[in-house]
């Protein structure tokens, strides 16, 4: 799946592998993806999830003209702009920011999560 499509469950799902979330971890994510439990992860729509990623990682956010809004990440080495992502809230731009940088433009979601 294109980074730049990840939203829900399975944008959430590509950040945790992002932070190195353990197997374990991963299947009760699947298990409320499925509507079974209650979910650990929600760094796409909880600001004390994804705004620890987003200090951390540098990324910054900014409103748009269309209502949505653009992330960027700046390359530490050469000062420009190294991962750039829109998306229609702050959390969602930066988390495919985010996942951009670490697992590139696309990603392989689980078929559950797609």
């Amino acid at each position: 799946m294109k980074t730049n499509e990840l939203s829900g469950p399975a944008l959430d799902w590509a950040v945790a592998k992002c932070e190195g979330v353990d197997e374990e971890a991963f299947r009760l994510f699947y298990r409320d993806a499925e509507g079974d439990g209650d979910a650990e992860f929600h760094y796409s729509t909880d600001w004390a999830q994804g705004g620890p990623i987003i200090e951390r990682e540098g990324i910054f956010c900014k409103p748009t003209i269309n209502k949505g809004w653009r992330s960027y990440q700046r390359d530490p080495f050469s000062n420009g702009i190294c991962n750039s992502q829109y998306g229609p809230t702050p959390l969602i731009s930066a988390m495919r920011c985010y996942v951009a940088s670490k697992l590139g433009d696309t990603v392989h979601i689980p078929e559950e999560l797609a």
